[in-house]
């Protein structure tokens, strides 16, 4: 009876994922105490570089303290945002998800159209020269916005001595 109460004080009642490129995802959850009561969990999971396991980084945010969490948070946000880094695309990486979801889902869709014209035993000749063409048209232009966001990453922040932040991500880190 005790595990199973302990089991049930350790279970999510909300959570939220957030993918920040291809090693590192956020989680935001909420959890129930043995009192009845919630705080919130913050972890940071990052894919080890050797492949075995994740790494992973928790915070526990308690009722008493989100307001000043979240006042302290956006302080610190907008303070980055409008004195020291006021001309980074902070949107960036926001579209080049949004892109890479929309892909996901055309090939998922089309994967889905191919299979169901196997089953019928369809197999659609079409004419795709022009969609391969305009395909390596576009994988053309979003290889030179990858090299200007690798350039731009390699960019030493003004002051830093050209020493690069350990908070700068990589270009693995950022791909979708």
């Amino acid at each position: 009876m005790e595990n199973e109460h302990s089991n049930r004080r350790l279970e999510s009642v909300f959570s939220h994922r957030v993918r920040a490129g291809k090693r590192r995802t956020y989680f935001f959850d909420v959890r129930k105490t043995k009192g009845e009561d919630f705080y919130i969990t913050l972890t940071e999971s990052t894919k080890r570089f050797n492949g075995e396991g994740y790494e992973r980084h928790k915070i526990f945010l308690y009722k008493e303290d989100f307001n000043r969490f979240a006042d302290g948070l956006k302080e610190t946000i907008d303070h980055v945002k409008t004195e020291l880094m006021p001309e980074y695309d902070y949107d960036e990486y926001t579209r080049r998800n949004q892109e890479w979801e929309e892909k996901r889902a055309q090939e998922a869709e089309e994967a889905k159209k191919a299979e169901e014209a196997e089953k019928l035993g369809d197999s659609p000749v079409e004419d795709t020269s022009i969609e391969t063409e305009q395909s390596s048209a576009e994988e053309g232009t979003e290889a030179e916005k990858s090299t200007e966001a690798e350039d731009d990453l390699e960019t030493p922040i003004e002051g830093s001595k050209d020493q690069p932040s350990p908070a700068v991500e990589t270009e693995d880190d950022m791909e979708w």
